[in-house]
């Protein structure tokens, strides 16, 4: 299929799945397992990420200020404007696209494959309102907050690795955190994750409920979704960064 093909059929799964839900406890329960799956089931690894993020980031931004003339307070700036304006929002939803993608594309297209979609539309369910709407909520409500404890988590991890290592004491990185701070790169972070959210579930959503064949195709659909996931996230980093900053 050429783009503009592939293009309208995302629009039309997207325009399936704002019905009226005929059953809400049952879609209720559905967001919540969305929810816990793609948060809690993706807190280990964002935190560790993180810590390890704002670590190397503040031992390599130490190394590089062999001037006298760049005071240490830098360091702190240069950790915390990276956190909140990139490594947070942008290289975490990345992650999030293999981890979360990978799983909402192949949970997908098992349940194409094995004709439990096809039993569901028989029975007169709306099975894009049923699968794909709570996946979409729970990552739009979920990813935010990773963000956040994503942006909190680095910034503590190049704190106390800065202390440890005596690259930077303490008192002089908290400075710096503090320093010309810029309340408005928190509301660009949330801007991000946001968008990123709506790609990383409704990409990997499309391409497993359209999947076609078997194990293999499933294989194949995860590894595409992840894939164009990365590069509409950098596409969108780029127009978010052009037109905010």
């Amino acid at each position: 299929m050429d783009f503009f093909t592939l293009f309208g059929k995302y629009l039309l799964m997207l325009k399936g799945m704002f019905t009226v839900t005929e059953n809400k406890q049952m879609f209720w329960k559905e967001y919540i397992r969305q929810c816990v799956d793609i948060g809690i089931g993706s807190l280990p690894i964002v935190v560790i990420i993180s810590f390890f993020l704002g670590a190397v980031t503040t031992v390599q931004t130490a190394s590089q200020l062999v001037s006298p003339l760049v005071p240490l307070t830098t360091i702190g700036i240069i950790v915390r404007d990276s956190i909140l304006l990139e490594f947070a929002p942008t290289f975490l939803c990345i992650v999030l696209a293999g981890v979360v993608g990978s799983k909402i594309a192949s949970e997908l297209g098992n349940m194409r494959v094995s004709e439990q979609i096809d039993a569901l539309e028989i029975m007169g369910i709306n099975t894009k309102n049923y699968l794909i709407l709570p996946k979409i909520l729970g990552a739009i409500t979920t990813v935010p907050m990773l963000v956040g404890i994503s942006a909190v988590t680095g910034i503590w991890g190049g704190y106390l690795v800065g202390n440890w290592t005596n690259v930077v004491p303490a008192e002089i990185f908290i400075t710096g955190i503090r320093k010309d701070f810029v309340v408005y790169y928190i509301n660009i972070s949330f801007y991000k994750s946001f968008i990123f959210a709506i790609i990383i579930s409704t990409v990997p959503s499309f391409y497993g409920y359209y999947v076609k064949g078997g194990a293999l195709e499933i294989g194949k659909s995860g590894t595409k979704s992840v894939v164009v996931s990365c590069i509409l996230i950098l596409i969108a980093d780029y127009i978010i960064a052009a037109i905010a900053l």
